[in-house]
């Protein structure tokens, strides 16, 4: 079974337990739709509440009573099985599963390795890892990505003109 980093719990809230995360999903509402979560040590986090406070969310989980039990999981990482995530729309993958894809340009040649893929706000970036060479940043902007095959590993793009230095 895969499963996928949700968030972290960065800090305790109050003295019932509540705890704030940082979600690292596409948008904090996203835990919304999810009735529990997993630390990694494989507990179970049933989730009663969640309330919002800035870029975090503050969640209120049946198991933790008190700011005591919440100090506990302070830096715990959630995860929750990916089948329970939904449906992606189309083009749109989890991050998770394009990390070490192999990325090519488009007449067949071996950029590198994706090893992040962050965001800027306005897109994302691809950073792929070359060998004997500097980490080569691309934005996902329309026309760059012409095919992902993440079963395959596989990441085929058109580099920008003039964003690769020779």
């Amino acid at each position: 079974m895969d499963f996928l980093e949700i968030g972290k719990i960065i800090n305790t809230h109050g003295l019932r337990g509540e705890v704030k995360i940082s979600a690292w999903t596409n948008s904090p509402e996203d835990f919304e739709n999810f009735s529990y979560a997993l630390t990694k040590k494989g507990e179970k986090l049933n989730i009663e509440g969640i309330k919002y406070q800035k870029n975090n969310i503050i969640v209120k989980f049946r198991e933790i009573n008190s700011i005591d039990e919440a100090e506990g999981y302070k830096n715990s990482v959630l995860c929750l099985p990916k089948e329970e995530m939904g449906e992606l729309p189309e083009n749109v993958y989890y991050i998770a599963d394009l990390l070490g894809c192999e990325v090519f340009e488009v007449s067949g040649e071996k950029i590198g390795i994706l090893q992040d893929v962050f965001s800027t706000g306005s897109n994302d970036v691809y950073d792929i890892k070359r060998e004997n060479a500097k980490n080569l940043l691309v934005p996902i902007i329309d026309g760059v990505v012409k095919s992902v095959d993440t079963e395959n590993k596989k990441i085929v793009i058109k580099i920008p003109e003039g964003l690769e230095d020779e």
